[in-house]
C-alpha cells in the first residue's frame, strides 16, 4: 500500500471512530523480528476473553449470544430493531462488555427484549451459550435483566465517594466481598517496612464464600487457565526467535510468572523486562494498569507488541540522558526527590499488535512498570507509540475542532504551529520522567491513597510535563524549536482540562474517568489560584484566555509540589480533597455549550483501532519466510474472527 493511499479512517457508530494504523517500515525488518511479531501477535490477541470476564461476569455470555443472533442470516435484517443490535454488538465489541468503555455505564440497548426473544427462537439452541442444564427461556430469564434493566449492574466501576465502591461496581474482580473487607485482608498482607512490597491482589479474583474469604488466582493453573495457556504457546513460539539472550530470558520469565500466578516470579520479570535493552522489537502482556477497578487494586489484562521508529526516538533518548538534571530541578521539596535516578529508558515505538485492555482503545504512551520499588532501584521502560498518534492527527486534520473552541487567531495559529511536536513531547515528559520521577517516604503504603491514587499520578506526571515544557532547556536540547512553543501545549492542555474533554460525558453527569479527572484537577485548580487566566463570554461562546504564561508556569509547579507531597507522605486525606474539590463536578451551564458547539461538528469524541492482520508466508518445507500486513479486514470481521479463533472462556 502506497503512502499516500493509506486511509486512516473506518466505520463510525454510536459515539465512536474507527481508525486503522500502519506498521511503518515492518518491511524492513529481519525475518526473526517478523516472526518474533507475529508470535507476539497472537499471544496477545489470545488474552481477549480475559478482559471480558474482568470488565463483567456476564460479559462472553451476552457476547456470544448476541453474535449467534448477529450471524444467523435467516434473520430479518432490514429493520430498525436488527440495525440497533448490530450497534449495540459493535459497543460491546469496542468496551470488552456491556458497558461504556470511559464512562463505565451500561450501555442502553435500542432493541426490545420482545425482539431478541423472538430472533433467539430462530438460533440453533446449540449455538447459545447455555449454562449445563439451562433452556432458552432459563438462559432469557437469566441474561435479559442484565442486558435490559438499567438498575441491575448499572456500572462497571463506581468512585462516588461514600459508597462501597466494590459492591456497587460491576466489574469481576470481587466476588461476594464488601470494600472493607477487601480493604482489610490486603492490608493484612503488607509489612510497612518491606523493601520490596508486593504487588498484592494484581492477578487474582478475591471470593468470599461459606464465610471464608480467599483469592482464586489468574495462572496458567488457576482462573483464566485455557486462555493463559494459549498465550504461554505463542510465548513459547517467541521465545525461540527472540532477538538476545536477555529477551529470551524476560520471556522465560513471564510463562514461569504465568504458570505460577506467584507476584514474586511478576516482580524478577518486571525487574528484567526493564534492564532488556539493545533490542529493536518488544511487548507489553499480562496484568497491568488498575483503572478498572475501583479499589485501584487487581490489573487488567493487556497486550502490546511493538517495535523501535529509530528516528524519532533520537527525542526520548536526549530526554532519558537528562533525567538527572530533570529531577534535580524539579520545584518539589528535597524529600521527595531521587538522589540518583536509574534506568530511564525512552523509545518512540510503532504498534504492530494491540489486545486486551489496549484494544480498540488504546494509550498513546506509556510508561511501567508500576512498583514504585522497581522504578526505585531499576529504572523504568517508557515508549510513545508514533504510528497511534500519526493516525489520530491525520485523520482529524480540518476538521474544525480548533477553529471551534480556539477563536483568538494568534492562539489559532501558535497552535496549529506548534501543535503536533508539543503534544509529542508533553507525552514523551509524562511517560518518560514523570511517572518515573520523586520517592515515597520510608514507610508509605503505594496503596495509600486508595481509589484516588490514580488520579494523583496521573496528575503527578502531568504536571512535570507541563513545568518543563516551558523550560528553556528543551530548546537548549533541541526538543523544542523555540521559547514560544511551549504556550500552544499550556492553552491546549487548560482548555482541554476546563472545557473541550467534556464533550465526552454526557450531559448531567459527573468526572469520573482517572485520566479526565486529573486534568480538570490541574485546569481548574490553576484557573482558581490564577491573575492572569479566565474564561469569558465572547460572541456568545465561552473562550479562554491566558495573559501571563510564566504565572502559569509557576502554578503548575506549585501544584506539583503539592501533589508530590500527597503521593510521597501517602496523605489519603489531602488526595481526596483535592480531587473532590476540582476534579468531579461540572459546570451545567459550560457542560450543555461545550456539548452543543461539539455535536455542531458532527465528530465522534472516541476513538479506537482495528488491528492489521497479519498472516505468515511458508515455503515448500513448511518454514515461515515471510509475515505479510493486511490493512483491508472491517470491524465487524475482525470481531467475530477474533471470537471464533481466540475463543478460550466461552
Amino acid at each position: 500500500m502506497e503512502l499516500d493511499d493509506f486511509n486512516y479512517l473506518s466505520e463510525r457508530f454510536a459515539d465512536i471512530q474507527l481508525l486503522r494504523y500502519r506498521l511503518d517500515g515492518f518491511d524492513k525488518l529481519s525475518i526473526q523480528q517478523k516472526k518474533l511479531i507475529y508470535f507476539l501477535a497472537k499471544a496477545t490477541v489470545f488474552g481477549r476473553d480475559i478482559t471480558f470476564d474482568q470488565f463483567g461476569i456476564y460479559n462472553l455470555r451476552v457476547r456470544k449470544l448476541l453474535e449467534v443472533v448477529y450471524s444467523n442470516y435467516t434473520i430479518n435484517r432490514d429493520n430498525d430493531n436488527f440495525r440497533a443490535l448490530g450497534e449495540y454488538l459493535k459497543c460491546l465489541w469496542f468496551s470488552s462488555g456491556i458497558y461504556h468503555h470511559y464512562s463505565t455505564d451500561k450501555f442502553k440497548p435500542g432493541f426490545s427484549r420482545d425482539y431478541l426473544y423472538q430472533v433467539l427462537k430462530q438460533c440453533n439452541p446449540q449455538s447459545l451459550p447455555l449454562n449445563e442444564g439451562q433452556s432458552v427461556e432459563g438462559m432469557c430469564e437469566e441474561l435479559f435483566p442484565i442486558i435490559f434493566d438499567e438498575h441491575i449492574l448499572p456500572k462497571r466501576v463506581n468512585k462516588a465517594q461514600g459508597e462501597d465502591l466494590v459492591k456497587t461496581s460491576a466489574c469481576n474482580y470481587y466476588q461476594g466481598v464488601t470494600q472493607e473487607e477487601v480493604e482489610a485482608f490486603y492490608n493484612s498482607k503488607k509489612k510497612t517496612d518491606d523493601p520490596k512490597p508486593l504487588s498484592y491482589g494484581l492477578n487474582s479474583t478475591l471470593i468470599k464464600k461459606d464465610g471464608r474469604i480467599f483469592e482464586e488466582v489468574w495462572s496458567a493453573n488457576g482462573r483464566y487457565a485455557n486462555a493463559i495457556r494459549q498465550i504461554v504457546y505463542w510465548l513459547e513460539k517467541a521465545k525461540g526467535v527472540a532477538e538476545n539472550d536477555s529477551q529470551t530470558n524476560v520471556i522465560d520469565l513471564l510463562i514461569k510468572y504465568y504458570k505460577s500466578g506467584n507476584l514474586c516470579d511478576f516482580d524478577e520479570f518486571s525487574v528484567e523486562w526493564v534492564k532488556c535493552l539493545g533490542i529493536k522489537v518488544d511487548f507489553i502482556n499480562g496484568f497491568i494498569e488498575v483503572y478498572g477497578d475501583p479499589l485501584g487494586i487487581k490489573g487488567s489484562w493487556e497486550g502490546l507488541v511493538e517495535y523501535i521508529n529509530e528516528d524519532a526516538t533520537r527525542r526520548t533518548q536526549t530526554i532519558s540522558r537528562n533525567a538527572q538534571w530533570f529531577e534535580d530541578h524539579s520545584p518539589v521539596d528535597a524529600r521527595f526527590k531521587k538522589d540518583v535516578v536509574k534506568g530511564v529508558s525512552a523509545n518512540v515505538i510503532c504498534a504492530a499488535m494491540l489486545g486486551g485492555d489496549e484494544y480498540p482503545s488504546t494509550a498513546i504512551g506509556i510508561n511501567l512498570p508500576n512498583a514504585d520499588w522497581i522504578r526505585a532501584q531499576h529504572g523504568s521502560k517508557s515508549i510513545t507509540i508514533s504510528n497511534i498518534t500519526d493516525a489520530y492527527r491525520k485523520s482529524s486534520k480540518g476538521n474544525g475542532f480548533l477553529n471551534e473552541f480556539v477563536r483568538d487567531k494568534k492562539m489559532l495559529e501558535l497552535i496549529q504551529k506548534y501543535d503536533d511536536v508539543c503534544d509529542d513531547l508533553h507525552t514523551d515528559l509524562h511517560e518518560c520522567l514523570g511517572h518515573g520521577s520523586g520517592q515515597l517516604l520510608s514507610g508509605v503504603d503505594p496503596d495509600a491513597l486508595k481509589s484516588y491514587g490514580n488520579v494523583i499520578e496521573e496528575a503527578r506526571a502531568d504536571l512535570f510535563a507541563l513545568y518543563y515544557m516551558a523550560d528553556r532547556k528543551l530548546v537548549e536540547l533541541g526538543l523544542l524549536p523555540d521559547a514560544d512553543a511551549y504556550k500552544s501545549n499550556y492553552y491546549t492542555y487548560i482548555m482541554n482540562g476546563l472545557m473541550t474533554q467534556l464533550v465526552r460525558i454526557n450531559y448531567g453527569r459527573d468526572i469520573e474517568e482517572a485520566h479526565m479527572r486529573n486534568r480538570a484537577l490541574i485546569a481548574r485548580w490553576c484557573l482558581e489560584h490564577s491573575r492572569s487566566m479566565r474564561l469569558v463570554k465572547k460572541g456568545g461562546v465561552t473562550q479562554l484566555e491566558i495573559d501571563d504564561y510564566g504565572e502559569l508556569r509557576g502554578l503548575f509547579g506549585n501544584l506539583l509540589a503539592e501533589i508530590q507531597r500527597i503521593k510521597s507522605e501517602g496523605d489519603y486525606r489531602a488526595a481526596r480533597n483535592i480531587v473532590e474539590k476540582y476534579a468531579v463536578k461540572i459546570d451545567s451551564e459550560l457542560h450543555r455549550e461545550v456539548l452543543g458547539r461539539y455535536k455542531s461538528l458532527n465528530l465522534a469524541p472516541y476513538k479506537g483501532f482495528i488491528n492489521p492482520w497479519m498472516s505468515p508466508v511458508y515455503d515448500k518445507n513448511g518454514d515461515i519466510i515471510d509475515i505479510q500486513i493486511n490493512y483491508s479486514e472491517s470491524y465487524e470481521h475482525q470481531m467475530l474472527r477474533y471470537s471464533s479463533e481466540y475463543a478460550t472462556l466461552i
